[in-house]
C-alpha cells in the first residue's frame, strides 16, 4: 500500500470526533496519534490540518507542530465570519489572524490562508453579505503573507467567482476544496489559471458528480478526505471503484485497530484516489498519485517541487 505517496489537503483534526466526542458525548479517548499512524502506513505523506476560525487556526497550528508531516491553514470559514464583528474589533481580529499566519510561516507549518469562501447552503450560520465582506478581506492575508488560498464554495459559484476574479492578482494559487458543484461551476473555476479543484467523498456521491469529476483535468486536481466528514459511503456512486478497505466498529465499541464507523479519516484518501482513477478510466493509480502529489506541492509545498517533478517524470518514463 505505502508505495503510493499521498497528501491529504483537508483534515479537520480540531473536530471533537478526533477527541472521541460525538454529539457532546465522550465515547473514547483522543486518538489522533492512532489515526496518524494508520495514515502514514497507508501511503499518506503529509496532511494539511484545516483552520476555520481564529481559535481553531491556533489549535490547528499546535497540532501541526506535533509532527514534521503535518501542516495547517489559518483563516475563517464562511459560516464563522460573524466572529469578525462579534469580536468587537474586526480589524484587530484580522491582525490577530495575520500575526498567527506569520508565526506559523516562521515555524514552517502554515501553508495556506483558509478555510475561507462562501457557503449559501448554510446561511443560518452567517448572512451572505457578511460572508462576502470577510471572504474578500481574507485575500489581504494571502497578499501580505504570499500564501496560497484554501477555499470553500457551496451553492455560491457566481458570487465566489466574482470575488476571486477581483482578487486574482492578490494570491499565488489556491484550491477550491470539497467541490460538489455543476459542470458549469467547474468550468468557471478552471478559467482561473492558478486554481485547483479538491475532490473528496462528497464530490463522488452521485452519477452526476462523477460526470463532473471526469471533466476536471488531472493536472488541476487535488484529493482530500475533509475528515471526519465526507467519507465515501456504500450508497455513493463512487463506491464501485473503491478497492481499499479497513475494518470498522461503532464508536461505542471503539478499537484502535479499527476505523470508527461513520467517521472519515486520512487513510481513506486512498479511496478517493481509487474512485478518481476508476471513474476517469485512467487505470494507472501510481501515475495518478504522482500527478496529484506534484499538483499539491506546486501550490502548498513549492520548495519540494523539484523532487515531486522528478518522481512524476520517473513515473512517465516507466509507463509502457
Amino acid at each position: 500500500m505505502a508505495t503510493i505517496r499521498l497528501i491529504d489537503i483537508a483534515v479537520n483534526f480540531t473536530d471533537g470526533m478526533f477527541k472521541g466526542i460525538y454529539h457532546g458525548k465522550q465515547c473514547h479517548a483522543s486518538d489522533i496519534a492512532t489515526v496518524l499512524s494508520r495514515a502514514w502506513s497507508s501511503g499518506v505523506d503529509r496532511i494539511i490540518v484545516t483552520g476555520g476560525s481564529l481559535e481553531e487556526s491556533k489549535e490547528a497550528l499546535a497540532i501541526a507542530e506535533t509532527d514534521g508531516r503535518l501542516f495547517c491553514t489559518v483563516g475563517v470559514h464562511p459560516t464563522r465570519c460573524k466572529e469578525f464583528e462579534e469580536s468587537g474589533d474586526p480589524e484587530k481580529h484580522f491582525q490577530a489572524l495575520l500575526s498567527l499566519a506569520k508565526e506559523g510561516i516562521e515555524k514552517g507549518k502554515v501553508v495556506a490562508i483558509g478555510e475561507c469562501g462562501l457557503d449559501y447552503d448554510r446561511l443560518h450560520f452567517c448572512p451572505s453579505e457578511i460572508q462576502r465582506k470577510y471572504f474578500e478581506k481574507q485575500f489581504e492575508l494571502a497578499y501580505a503573507t504570499k500564501l496560497p488560498m484554501f477555499l470553500h464554495m457551496r451553492e455560491a459559484a457566481a458570487d465566489f467567482c466574482a470575488i476571486v476574479e477581483r482578487n486574482k492578482d492578490r494570491f499565488t494559487g489556491g484550491v477550491t476544496h470539497s467541490f460538489t458543484g455543476s459542470a458549469e461551476d467547474r468550468e468557471k473555476l478552471l478559467t482561473f489559471n492558478n486554481m485547483y479543484i479538491g475532490i473528496n467523498g462528497c464530490s463522488l456521491k452521485t452519477a452526476e458528480n462523477l460526470d463532473v469529476v471526469r471533466g476536471i483535468p488531472i493536472e488541476r486536481m487535488m484529493i482530500e478526505t475533509d475528515s471526519p466528514y465526507c467519507e465515501i459511503k456504500n450508497a455513493h456512486a463512487g463506491i464501485s471503484f473503491v478497492k481499499s478497505t479497513w475494518p470498522s466498529k461503532k464508536k461505542e465499541k471503539y478499537d484502535q485497530d479499527s476505523l470508527v464507523k461513520g467517521r472519515n479519516e486520512p487513510c481513506l484518501v486512498r479511496q478517493v484516489l481509487e474512485v478518481v482513477d476508476g471513474c476517469k478510466g485512467i487505470n494507472d493509480i501510481d501515475q495518478l498519485s504522482r500527478t496529484l502529489y506534484h499538483n499539491t506541492c506546486r501550490v502548498f509545498f513549492p520548495q519540494d517541487l523539484d523532487s515531486a517533478a522528478d518522481a512524476l517524470l520517473a513515473g512517465r518514463r516507466n509507463t509502457p
